[in-house]
């Protein structure tokens, strides 16, 4: 894998942390705590679980994690409220550190959100993390670079880069998170789902819900009409998903305008 992109390469920077012991963490005895934590976990626990474990394992201050389908990040867990919110602002605005990694399908390390590159990156996303209080953000892809299904999204509020053994533990958890996703859950017949389970995940989701609604009421394609919904989120204050749960409900509109 070439270098991350964003910033420094793992190690440099400015505080730079290794990752949290937890006592006395290694790679190995990070696998050791992540089988301990989904030891008799329910297949809908397994992303707030690894979010947490994240959250504890690196030098991190939240964590969340999104599946990507048809150009919409999907939340499906976080360690926290700011954690999930952060993945709303990336979903509203479709710009970010978690779109970035999931279109690449490359780590993205988003070491210092206050200035320099990562703010003329992104700086709208820049803009509204540093309101939300995080002042950096790292992102890991779920799966290989040619089928990356999602993206482990993680926030610190104060900057710096990852250190090597950071990276390498967030790609481990990402790893775990990859694979709990693809092998659960079963149908009742005893079968593996777990394609048809992520597609669900994302299509189901008020977003891809609200985008139809919206091409129905202005006659547009769905590109137009999610670009629509995030506008219109964006220009009130709200995350994405707020405003589409409003357009399935029927309590907004599009074609009034």
């Amino acid at each position: 894998m070439g270098r991350p992109e964003g910033g420094e390469p793992p190690g440099g920077g400015r505080d730079a942390r290794a990752p949290r012991q937890v006592g006395g963490t290694d790679r190995v005895r990070a696998a050791e705590v992540i089988a301990e934590e989904m030891r008799g976990a329910r297949p809908e626990d397994v992303p707030g679980r690894l979010c947490r474990l994240a959250a504890r394992l690196l030098p991190v201050d939240g964590a969340s994690v999104s599946l990507r389908s048809d150009g919409i990040s999907v939340r499906i867990g976080a360690s926290g409220e700011a954690a999930a919110r952060l993945a709303e602002v990336q979903a509203t605005l479709g710009d970010g550190p978690c779109v970035t990694a999931s279109r690449t399908g490359e780590p993205v390390l988003a070491g210092d959100l206050t200035a320099g590159r990562d703010v003329r990156r992104w700086p709208v996303f820049a803009q509204q993390a540093t309101a939300a209080g995080v002042q950096a953000a790292y992102s890991v892809p779920l799966g290989p670079a040619a089928d990356c299904v999602g993206t482990l999204d993680l926030y610190r509020d104060t900057p710096g880069e990852f250190t090597e053994d950071a990276l390498r533990v967030a790609l481990l958890v990402a790893g775990v998170m990859t694979v709990a996703l693809m092998e659960l859950p079963w149908d009742e017949n005893g079968e593996g789902t777990a394609a048809l389970w992520l597609e669900d995940l994302a299509t189901d989701h008020e977003i891809h819900q609200a985008t139809g609604v919206v091409m129905a009421q202005l006659g547009v394609g769905a590109d137009v009409a999610l670009a629509r919904l995030r506008a219109r989120a964006f220009a009130r204050d709200r995350t994405v998903t707020e405003v589409a749960r409003d357009v399935v409900a029927r309590r907004e509109r599009f074609d009034r305008d």
